[in-house]
């Protein structure tokens, strides 16, 4: 049997579930497979908030639309969530804890008894605190359990003709500054800015990460010389939307760049 079956099986055993989605590779290939295997008894709850891009939210709606596929959206506060806006190394702990506190909530006044969300097996690479949050709450993780890789995804998004399967990695915005740094919806505007205007421009897996006013850009390697060639125009953009200094990363785009600290 596949992981595929597998997945199948296990949301089959579920009967009925709230999905968290966020539009992103794995959110939306756990809501297609849902979809598939439960029909009606699936809802999408997606929360809108500074730290989620506008275009993101937007592709959750285009998503459930064309999939016919019952969605809540609801407003997040995130930065008046106790602790976050102050941006400790925990900051994704707090802030899923309370967003999680949330999805269980809709999720029971809507019949639904179980949340499930899209984490995978290579998620646990990574500096994640926002996985204690999940545990705690025991939020259902499907991919995980079947052991299913980011990878193995894109592969079988491919095959369902997903529109996700080859979407560039996304995590929320406040993941762009140092810790400590104090998180202010006028900041989070500046790098969604930022990252747009990169994107526009050819980009494909970037990251704006932000140094009080110095924007760290991450690119690909290979993209390298290609931010050399639009240097004046990619530096002018940046500093009219308030950045003081323009600089490009060497080592390249890199998941959780900015957890270089001891987590234990």
């Amino acid at each position: 049997m596949s992981k595929l079956d597998d997945l199948k099986k296990n949301l089959r055993g579920l009967g009925k579930v709230a999905v968290a989605f966020s539009g992103g590779v794995d959110s939306t290939f756990l809501l297609k497979v849902a979809h598939e295997v439960l029909g009606k008894k699936v809802l999408a709850l997606t929360a809108a908030s500074n730290f989620v891009p506008r275009k993101e939210l937007d592709a959750t709606k285009n998503f459930c639309a064309a999939e016919n596929i019952r969605q809540i959206i609801f407003a997040a506060d995130v930065l008046n969530i106790a602790g976050v806006k102050e941006n400790p190394v925990d900051r994704c702990y707090l802030c899923k804890r309370a967003l999680f506190e949330n999805f269980l909530r809709l999720a029971e006044e809507n019949g639904f008894a179980t949340v499930i969300e899209g984490s995978n097996v290579d998620d646990a690479s990574d500096y994640r605190p926002g996985m204690r949050a999940l545990a705690e709450l025991k939020i259902k993780s499907p991919l995980r359990s079947v052991g299913l890789s980011k990878a193995e995804i894109r592969n079988l998004s491919r095959e369902m003709n997903l529109p996700t399967w080859n979407k560039p990695s996304m995590a929320c915005l406040a993941s762009r500054f140092v810790y400590g740094e104090t998180l202010t919806a006028e900041k989070l505007s500046m790098v969604e800015a930022a990252e747009d205007f990169l994107a526009g421009a050819g980009f494909n897996q970037l990251r704006v990460r932000v140094h009080g006013k110095i924007a760290r850009i991450e690119v690909l390697p290979e993209d390298f010389a290609a931010v050399i060639n639009l240097r004046e125009k990619i530096s002018a953009r940046l500093k009219s939307l308030g950045f003081e200094y323009v600089t490009l990363d060497l080592q390249g785009y890199r998941v959780g760049s900015m957890n270089i600290f001891d987590t234990k």
